[in-house]
């Protein structure tokens, strides 16, 4: 059977379909890129059900060095600060909950970590790396 989008026979070595590149399930992309999503998705989860960071941290460690000197080492680095950052501004929020300023520091840190799951998840769909990994803020 042929497809008519591109002239080659269905399942032919040279089709879209068989090559992975055009679909993104290359084995480049089962490895580093699925896992790479799935930790951003365990970080926004986390913003509903916190202990799914700590999956996501586990995996961002697990995988940073398997895709080391890629656009993708950045993004695991990134998830990795963002974890024990946030824990840190986390933290002394509760310790300044007594005194009211607090809950507003613990406000600005949930929107810290949400603004950057998003602009770590915007730079990955267009697979960059992000610019300054090593920023405590918003980078």
């Amino acid at each position: 059977m042929s497809d008519p989008s591109d002239g080659q026979p269905a399942g032919s070595p040279n089709s879209p379909a068989s090559s992975g590149r055009e679909s993104g399930t290359g084995p480049e992309t089962a490895r580093g890129t699925d896992l790479l999503l799935v930790s951003y998705i365990c970080y926004l989860v986390a913003i509903l059900f916190g202990i799914t960071a700590i999956l996501g941290v586990v995996i961002a460690y697990l995988q940073r060095g398997e895709v080391a000197g890629t656009w993708r080492e950045s993004h695991f680095t990134w998830l990795i600060r963002t974890f024990w950052i946030g824990l840190l501004y986390g933290v002394v929020s509760m310790a300044l909950a007594p005194i009211g300023i607090g809950f507003l520091l613990a406000l600005a840190t949930l929107v810290w970590y949400i603004v950057r799951i998003v602009k770590g998840w915007m730079r990955y769909s267009k697979e960059q790396s992000i610019d300054n990994v090593e920023s405590w803020f918003l980078g």
